[in-house]
């Protein structure tokens, strides 16, 4: 029996259900992206993909509603590609396997995908449903959006014709977002020593946090494994000697890292660590009892195949001293919106290579001063470390217009369907919305969705009631904009 069986509207959850069945994680969309344009040719619609991949979709108007403005429908076909420790999901050739729990779908250790594969699936119902009411359409389907926007980035100035935009890559139904975060990546490249090294290889691992997005979640104070490690390796270089193999920890720029792992070289075959790691696990579990109250520390003998080549002394300090000093969480709250996370950075990968340690911070703010202050302090701190830093090219937030027609007739459409109030916010967050609005002025836009908890780590789910009103809500705005003719 699958998860989908009886769950309405009946078109929604046949194209999500088919989306889990397609491998699509971001950089890896050509399968997603051929399986829309077969759709819309199935469909009579007219489609086409840009250089960048990105794909575009013309559904005409409802008999009647030819003079409507045109609205676009927006989100990615990519996802993030999450699973834990237990799964041995392969994201490159997997289908997602999908669960229901109660009034959830969720699944099996892996991301769900609904981050954002509702956008999708809401689109082809519309365009499908004999019911639906609506001006001429266009779809708009990025790829690459998780790892740094980069179908958004590739949109020339004459892809869109249409200056009514609902992004549908928001995750609280109900709350309508006019507003997001900009955002920056800065590597950091440390030149380190190695030597040849006798002893005994320990592995110490940290498991059981929760991770998650880091925008969305990164003001939970959820711990991060780097840090975590980083602090472990420095008690044990106060207590005695070790020399350090390997590091490795995060994955995704966007995902608060959930796990991290060492392998340290010791003189000894049983050293005298475990009142330290002790220490840190009473303290670990007394800082996140609330958050990672999972939160493992684990210390194990392990094998390292061929000659042992560990840092040397200073560098292997150097190490531990730069990823205790680099910054992690929320650096400022914003002044303008109470409770509204304005600046932060996520420590989000690190990994100890032959020559050099790499890592990875993902910075945002919906004050571009600020985010140019928060990547300044890193290239600064990876000066004083004898570190090289590197920044890319960042991308702009989105500024809040409260005056917006769309949001005004969202509002009063939601009013009058569910008999209260939504909720209109900004978010720290990047959304799509950011870019499309500065290369497209003029762009009216909100983001909305259903309720998504938990995307970018495997515990996502996809509230099933959300979707029918997150549905119907699309189809009454829908309506209501068409009858603008």
């Amino acid at each position: 029996m699958s998860a989908f069986d009886g769950l309405e509207p009946k078109a929604f959850w046949q194209h999500f259900e088919a989306l889990t069945q397609i491998p699509r994680c971001s950089g890896s969309e050509t399968r997603v992206a051929l399986h829309v344009m077969n759709w819309a040719k199935s469909q009579g619609f007219t489609a086409h993909q840009d250089a960048t991949g990105n794909v575009f979709v013309a559904v005409p108007a409802s008999p009647g509603c030819e003079n409507a403005p045109k609205v676009i429908l927006q989100g990615h076909l990519d996802m993030v590609g999450e699973k834990d420790s237990c799964s041995s999901h392969n994201f490159a050739t997997d289908a997602i396997p999908v669960l229901r729990k109660g009034d959830w779908i969720c699944a099996d250790h892996t991301t769900l995908g609904a981050d954002n594969g509702v956008s999708i699936a809401a689109a082809q119902a519309i365009a499908e449903d004999p019911n639906a009411v609506h001006g001429p359409l266009e779809f708009l389907f990025t790829v690459d959006e998780e790892r740094g926007l980069t179908g958004a980035k590739g949109l020339s100035n004459d892809s869109l014709t249409g200056r009514i935009l609902l992004n549908l890559d928001s995750e609280e139904e109900g709350d309508f977002c006019v507003g997001c975060a900009g955002g920056v990546d800065t590597t950091i490249d440390l030149p380190i020593d190695r030597e040849p090294s006798d002893g005994y290889g320990f592995s110490l691992k940290i498991t059981g946090l929760q991770g998650g997005h880091s925008g969305m979640d990164i003001n939970l104070g959820r711990g991060n494994a780097i840090k975590i490690l980083a602090r472990a390796l420095d008690l044990l270089r106060n207590k005695g000697p070790f020399a350090l193999h390997s590091f490795q920890s995060g994955d995704k720029h966007n995902a608060i890292p959930r796990e991290g792992s060492a392998v340290l070289v010791f003189s000894e075959a049983h050293p005298d660590v475990e009142g330290v790691l002790e220490m840190l696990r009473d303290e670990l579990h007394a800082d996140y009892a609330k958050t990672d109250p999972c939160v493992t520390v684990i210390f194990e003998p392990c094998e390292i195949q061929g000659p042992i080549w560990t840092l040397a002394e200073s560098s292997r300090n150097r190490v531990i001293d730069l990823l205790c000093a680099l910054p992690h969480g929320v650096l400022t709250m914003s002044q303008a919106v109470p409770g509204l996370v304005e600046t932060s950075t996520n420590l989000a990968k690190v990994e100890l290579q032959a020559d050099h340690l790499h890592v990875h911070e993902s910075s945002r703010s919906s004050s571009a001063p600020r985010l140019e202050s928060a990547r300044t302090a890193l290239i600064s701190l990876a000066n004083l470390c004898g570190a090289v830093g590197h920044s890319e090219v960042g991308y702009p937030g989105w500024q809040p217009n409260l005056d917006s027609p769309v949001l005004k007739l969202a509002c009063a459409t939601y009013r009058d369907l569910f008999h209260k109030d939504a909720h209109v916010k900004a978010i720290h967050a990047g959304l799509e919305c950011g870019l499309i609005g500065e290369r497209f002025p003029g762009m009216d836009m909100i983001s909305f969705g259903p309720d998504v908890e938990w995307p970018h780590s495997p515990s996502e789910r996809l509230s099933i009631p959300s979707v029918d009103r997150y549905y119907r809500f699309l189809c009454s705005l829908l309506e209501r904009l068409a009858a603008r003719a």
